[in-house]
């Protein structure tokens, strides 16, 4: 065929050159895509551009096409065009019942003097929101195996999965791949590789967290364990181009070694693109046609083998192998466009003509499954082609132009006359020979002739040309049987075409053996839903009818059915009203189905219209008239044609008016109206044979006066919303403005963008109720009052519909054995079981469990709930030290339980993360040198206070630990200190501690101590602080007072007088000292060696009934630890009067390296009773003493400690025991600094040198009880003893003399006052001194305990280290006082005393004099 149209168009140009004359040729216009829109995934909310341009000349016009219909752009706020014909569509609107913009697109290009191309078919999905199908679930692991964690998402969703270790994305790499179901592969795992692991889906729209799963890895301990497949391959298509990893994911001991084969042939990494990745998983890249297959995993380790396997597919869009061309043709011309493909599955191929699909005809045809054959071509048939492949995994399409070329004009000379006596010489079924005789005037040579032929009544000729000139016969094939044919003949000579000879009909022979068609076809319509088919045998029956096929058809809808009968009438019933149908009967033989018999049209009677009018609506012109609006009813339900419209009017409750309206009129005016009077409207339809149902009342109200509609309404006055769960019901009121028209409200609604949808509403309506919602989704409502003039200015709200919750009514039975396992401060483990699973609890359905949790406090908390798979989840997130009570309920499908019993846990304690509040500073009444801090526990005390520190400095820049120290028990608010300079800037702050650390300082407030007795001090908060010149600090040499207010000068004499007494009164107490040591020695030494001893038993004195609490005060190197060893129990205390305790375990070990050569030590109080018993600092000396404390920013320093001994008079003294796990006090090894305290230091010097000594008394009023215990430290060490005088005269006589241990500085450094034991009554007569621990009696004394607090402030000093024992227990200090009165006679005591006294009366005539 395809020669012989070559050979067809060779003699029409040779033809054209022989005349010469030529055809006016057009070109083909070059008209194609250059970007055609591809598939894509959008995310809602989200914009997305469907790339298309097209290169043409001159420019085409270029549509969009959605699911075939055109889109309306201009309209379109969301949609537009670009300027190069691109689709750009912004804020992607999807939801699960409402998705307008998911679907397939075209792009199509127009050229009005050309034609239509369209594009390829371009499919955008809308990925849905992130949600999770399965949380991942914690699994352990043995160190060196492989692990799984999965993540369950929809598979549009996996490209955005992301996994997280520790709240850090991990890298896929290496040991982690992500496969393509989500999961996570570990392989080779590590102790690194354990924690916490959550995965992430992340879109441009949103993105949701999974809960976070615990990865355990345990040691491999070497036992074996059976291999098994944690991921098996699975059967697999992918695109080819596209990249697979096929899954093979093995966990057991010995490790297993992973092979993959492919058709029984071992798959090597022969190239780039095939790798093993993960821990065997196979990865091919930019796969072929050749990788498909089927492919198998073995895994084997020594002691036994598994095995998988799976297929891969790989699928090839369709790809175009010969493309159609451009053709020329003349008209009746038969004409082919060729068109070959490939894909794999084998694509379909479909022709498109100028954008419509080509229905395949008599004489559009396709030929071998992918060409075009057009017969008979016309001018119509003129226009671009395109060839349209398809597959399951793309569409490609290739187009070529036919061009129909007019007849060339006859040349100057004469044609040639008709050809004559054109007959039929042979006749078959399918084809007929023609022949001819010459023209009678050929006027010159014939060249050819062409024989024209149609379907009898057809306007489509096609055309036969003779392959020879000379020719006169041809044959004309593939007819149809017994179809009637119309022939003429034309005869070609050099000047062009002749005469046509007259048409004749010629008729195919029927086909032998098979019945003719039926005779007599009638159909005849019964009623409005039936019509009877009536029938005679055909006259060439060829054997006997087996029976008939009926074939009828709606027309214009539907495709054609049939039904078999074996008489010769049916009826058909159930037919629709007043509809046509077209019938044709086929009758059968044995030999198969005969002729079709032409096609009879029948039409079913009419009826009434079984549907009311639609969309009825009133419009309210003005005072006096309405106009009624509809529609017809819906097509298929006017049963007949409509002749006319029935309109019913009423006014309130009467019976009312009727108008009738043409068939054609859609729209009424009803005049003479009352004012501000509301009627009720209905319509109905008329056929002849009735009038049709009545549509629904409608209601307006005439206006009360006629309003202004010259311009839009103004905007309502408000709006409010009230989500439901499937719905959202929207009120509001009208404008404020009522002198302009309102017709009605437009409603805007959608998720994120109130323009997805818009309905109307009537002007009197007040609330609608917008249906078909999602559920528990975000949704924009807009609200605008219309007229004729347009929208006015819209409102806006936006709500967010209610979860989908549906009782169920039966329940489940609720989880039992809740259990609540706290693992930190802010992570609680709970656990339950489930009585409705088997013993094992292995979960096999896809239930789930939701745990809800609160703590008590504040009472109007809120539950938070978090749901799980498993039965088991770590609740974190939680406050520390706090009661928390949980439960949990079980979920399975719609069913769901109750709530389960509630268990209870407590968080454990951390430090608090917030200080102290409300620190406040004022002076006591009456006593200027004494303040009073006050303070506000904690907002975040993170566990009971057990503690605060109070720190106070006349220098703001000093560094923190060069600051004074006043520890104060937790149970206290409140704290006063004394002794303080008059008229100095103090800075105070304070922290909190609790049993697991200290807490962060609060700001600092200033306080400025009064100037003089009876004036009030002044407070401020954070002051600017200026750094003081050096030149203007506290004087070393002594010129200045104790507390910084100038004092007289002092000649050269006094000064040497001052300095030689200081010195003679140091080396008569040096004297006096030896020999109160020498002679106790072994009077003491018995007793000594028995309470250790006992100390070594017991770790615990056995103390009387006298309950004594002996303060203590430790300074870790790592952290200030302050802690009490007991707390007053009085309810409202004013004042502290015990140090805080130390733990054990905040107690730095020491290196063992000292001497081991352990001396006894003393220590002696001297004591004072202050007026009010409160805390005192003892020997100022206008430089603040300091305390040294180590801190982590700076490296141990030297420093003193400073013990206050006995006061003279008061003659009570403790001793250490020689072994070594003494309970009475921990020393801490040390070396004794070599530094040298000479006697040279004059009396002001030393003065300005003495330790401050605080004395903090108690308020307790009775023995507290010794319920705490201390422990030991199995430490002692060497304690030289030097004792400083007090060098003023301003200091009264029995003022505290500190005994400084000098030390090198260690990390842990312990400030201990030992208890001192109550004096009797016949001594407290004579004593001027507090007891320093208050005893039971009948006259309780507030007994006071003196610290010291280390440092100079302002003052430059060599350092030196500090040791102080501990303060042994409750029962042990109680212990201690029997000891130390034992130890004592009178007459030794009084001896030593009377010695003293007299010495200070020497040393005050002295310095007198």
């Amino acid at each position: 065929m395809a020669e012989r149209r070559l050979g067809l168009m060779l003699a029409l140009v040779a033809l054209s050159a022989a005349t010469g004359t030529e055809s006016v040729i057009r070109t083909f216009t070059p008209f194609y895509f250059t970007v055609e829109p591809a598939d894509t995934l959008a995310i809602r909310g989200s914009s997305v551009i469907l790339n298309c341009s097209v290169f043409a000349e001159p420019g085409a016009k270029i549509e969009w096409r959605k699911d075939g219909t055109f889109l309306n752009l201009v309209s379109d706020e969301r949609r537009q065009m670009l300027p190069e014909g691109s689709l750009l569509i912004q804020s992607v609107v999807h939801s699960k019942h409402h998705k307008p913009d998911e679907g397939f697109y075209q792009c199509v290009a127009t050229i009005d003097s050309l034609g239509t191309i369209v594009s390829r078919t371009a499919k955008m999905t809308v990925a849905g929101l992130p949600r999770f199908n399965g949380q991942p679930v914690a699994t352990s692991v043995h160190q060196g195996d492989t692990t799984l964690l999965g993540c369950e998402v929809n598979a549009d969703l996996v490209p955005f999965v992301r996994w997280e270790h520790n709240r850090q994305l991990v890298a896929l790499e290496g040991r982690f791949l992500k496969l393509p179901s989500g999961a996570l592969e570990i392989s080779n795992a590590s102790d690194s590789d354990a924690g916490p692991y959550r995965c992430s889906v992340e879109t441009a729209g949103s993105s949701k967290t999974s809960d976070e799963v615990e990865l355990t890895v345990l040691p491999e301990m070497g036992a074996e364990r059976k291999l098994k497949f944690l991921q098996q391959p699975v059967p697999i298509s992918k695109v080819s181009g596209q990249t697979v990893i096929l899954p093979c994911v093995v966990s057991g001991h010995p490790t297993p070694t992973i092979h993959w084969t492919r058709s029984e042939e071992t798959i090597s990494e022969r190239s780039q693109r095939i790798t093993l990745v993960g821990d065997g998983s196979l990865q091919i890249t930019d796969v072929t046609e050749e990788d498909a297959g089927i492919y198998e995993c073995l895994a084997e380790n020594g002691n036994e083998t598994l095995q998988a396997q799976a297929e891969l597919n790989v699928q090839v869009p369709p790809r175009f192998l010969k493309r159609p061309v451009n053709i020329y043709a003349h008209e009746s011309m038969d004409i082919v466009f060729e068109c070959e493909v490939t894909g794999a599955p084998m694509p379909t191929v479909k022709w498109i003509k100028n954008g419509d699909m080509v229905i395949p005809s008599d004489y559009f045809k396709i030929v071998n499954e992918q060409n075009l054959q057009v017969l008979g071509l016309v001018k119509s048939d003129e226009g671009l082609y395109q060839c349209v492949a398809e597959n399951d995994v793309g569409n490609e399409r290739a187009s070529a132009q036919l061009i129909i070329l007019e007849h060339a004009a006859a040349t100057a000379g004469l044609l040639p006359s008709a050809p004559r006596d054109a007959v039929a010489l042979l006749v078959s079924t399918r084809f007929i020979k023609l022949t001819w005789r010459p023209p009678a005037e050929p006027n010159g040579e014939i060249l050819a002739y062409s024989v024209y032929y149609a379907k009898d009544g057809a306007n489509r000729e096609r055309v036969e040309n003779t392959s020879r000139p000379g020719d006169l016969e041809v044959t004309i094939g593939e007819l149809m049987p017994d179809v009637k044919y119309v022939f003429r003949v034309v005869a070609h000579n050099k000047h062009g075409a002749g005469e046509s000879s007259a048409p004749f009909k010629v008729a195919t022979q029927p086909e032998v053996q098979v019945p003719g068609p039926a005779q007599n076809l009638v159909a005849q319509a019964n009623s409005p839903t039936s019509i009877t088919v009536t029938w005679q045998e055909p006259h060439s029956d060829n054997g006997p009818i087996a029976n008939y096929k009926l074939y009828y058809m709606e027309n214009g809808a539907g495709s054609e059915q049939d039904v078999d009968v074996g008489s010769l009438s049916y009826t058909m019933n159930g037919l629709k009203k007043f509809t046509e149908y077209s019938f044709r009967v086929v009758a059968y033989n044995k030999h198969g189905p005969g002729v079709s018999t032409e096609e009879v049209v029948a039409t079913t009677y009419s009826g009434v219209p079984s549907a009311s009018p639609q969309n009825v609506t009133l419009e309210v012109r003005n005072s006096k008239s309405i106009v009624v609006h509809w529609q017809p009813p819906p097509p298929g339900t006017h049963n007949g044609v409509i002749t006319g419209y029935n309109i019913r009017y009423k006014k309130g409750g009467r019976r009312g008016e009727t108008d009738t309206t043409g068939g054609n009129q859609l729209s009424q005016i009803i005049d003479g109206l009352e004012r501000n009077t509301e009627y009720s409207f209905r319509v109905s339809a008329i056929t002849v044979n009735g009038t049709g149902p009545s549509s629904d009342w409608v209601s307006a109200e005439t206006f009360e006066s006629d309003l202004d509609e010259s311009r839009v309404p103004d905007k309502p006055s408000s709006l409010h919303v009230r989500p439901l769960i499937n719905g959202i019901v929207v009120s509001w009121t009208p404008p404020e403005n009522q002198n302009i028209v309102v017709r009605g409200y437009a409603i805007g609604y959608g998720i994120g963008s109130p323009h997805a949808e818009t309905t109307r509403v009537d002007y009197k309506q007040r609330y609608y109720t917008i249906e078909n919602l999602e559920p528990n989704s975000h949704y924009v409502i807009t609200l605008k009052a219309y007229n004729k003039i347009g929208e006015g200015i819209p409102l806006y709200e936006s709500t967010a519909t209610r979860p989908l919750t549906v009782p169920d009514p039966s329940p489940m039975l609720p989880p039992v054995g809740v259990q609540a396992t706290v693992l930190t401060h802010d992570t609680i483990r709970v656990t339950w079981a489930d009585s409705s699973l088997p013993k094992n609890q292995k979960i096999t359905d896809a239930r789930f469990y939701t745990i809800h949790w609160k703590t008590n406090y504040p009472a109007n908390t809120k539950y938070k709930t978090a749901d799980t798979t498993t039965l088991s989840y770590i609740v974190s997130g939680l406050k520390p030290n706090t009661l928390y009570e949980f439960s949990v309920r079980v979920t399975k499908g719609r069913r769901l339980s109750t709530w389960s019993m509630t268990a209870h846990g407590t968080t454990f304690e951390t430090v608090p993360t917030s200080p102290p509040k409300d620190l406040t500073v004022v002076s006591k009444e009456g006593k200027p040198r004494t303040i009073i801090v006050n303070w506000q526990p904690p907002s975040e005390a993170n566990g009971k206070i057990t503690g605060y520190i109070i720190y106070y400095s006349t220098d703001i820049n000093a560094e923190t630990h060069d600051w004074v120290v006043e520890p104060v028990v937790g149970d206290r608010l409140t704290h006063q200190i004394q002794d303080l300079t008059l008229d100095t800037a103090y800075y105070f702050k304070i922290q909190a501690r609790n049993s697991k650390g200290m807490g962060p300082l609060s700001e600092f407030v200033q306080f400025r101590t009064p100037k003089a007795p009876g004036s009030s001090g002044k407070i401020g908060k954070n002051p600017p602080v200026m750094d003081s010149p050096s030149g203007t600090r506290h004087s070393i040499s002594g010129h200045n007072s104790p507390h910084g207010s100038p004092t007289s000068g002092l000649d050269s004499s006094t000064m040497l007088i001052i300095i030689i007494s200081v010195g003679v009164f140091t080396i008569i107490m040096v004297v006096i000292i030896a020999l109160i040591c020498t002679r106790r020695t072994n009077y003491q030494q018995k007793k000594k060696r028995a309470a250790c001893k006992s100390a070594n038993g017991s770790h615990k004195y056995k103390g009387n009934s006298k309950d004594v609490k002996p303060p203590d005060l430790w300074i870790h190197h790592e952290r200030l630890e302050l802690k009490p060893i007991d707390k007053s129990p009085d309810p409202n205390p004013v004042m502290t009067d015990t140090p805080i305790p130390r733990n054990s375990q905040d107690i730095t070990p020491v290196e063992n390296s000292m001497d081991k050569d352990h001396h006894q030590r003393r220590n002696s109080y001297l004591g004072r009773e202050l007026e009010d018993g409160m805390s005192t600092l003892s020997g100022r000396r206008g430089l603040r003493p300091k305390m040294m404390m180590p801190f982590d920013a700076q490296p141990p320093q030297p420093v003193i400690s400073a013990h206050p001994i006995h006061s003279l008079d008061n003659p009570h003294h403790h001793h250490l025991c020689d072994g070594p796990s003494s309970p009475t006090r921990s020393y801490l090894h040390h070396q004794i600094n070599s530094r040298p305290l000479g006697p040279s230091v004059s009396p002001v010097d030393r003065a300005n040198s003495t330790e401050s000594v605080r004395n903090t008394p108690n308020s307790d009023m009775s023995p507290a009880p010794s319920s705490q215990t201390h422990p030991s430290e199995n430490v002692e060490t060497d304690v030289p003893v030097v004792s400083y005088l007090p060098g003023s005269q301003e200091e009264e006589s029995n003022r505290s003399v500190p005994t400084a241990h000098v030390r090198p500085s260690h990390p842990l450094k312990s400030f201990a006052v030992i208890a001192i034991p109550p004096a009797s009554s016949s001594y407290e007569a004579a004593s001027s001194a507090t007891p320093l621990l208050s005893q039971p009696g009948t006259n309780p004394q507030v007994h006071s305990v003196k610290t010291a607090s280390i440092g100079t402030l302002g003052r430059s000093r060599s350092p030196v280290a500090v040791t102080v024992p501990s303060a042994p227990d409750v029962a042990e200090s109680t212990k201690m006082l029997e000891d130390s009165d034992s130890n004592y006679g009178p007459d030794e005591l009084t001896e030593e005393m009377a010695h003293l006294k007299g010495l200070m009366k020497d040393l005050n005539v002295i310095t007198t004099a």
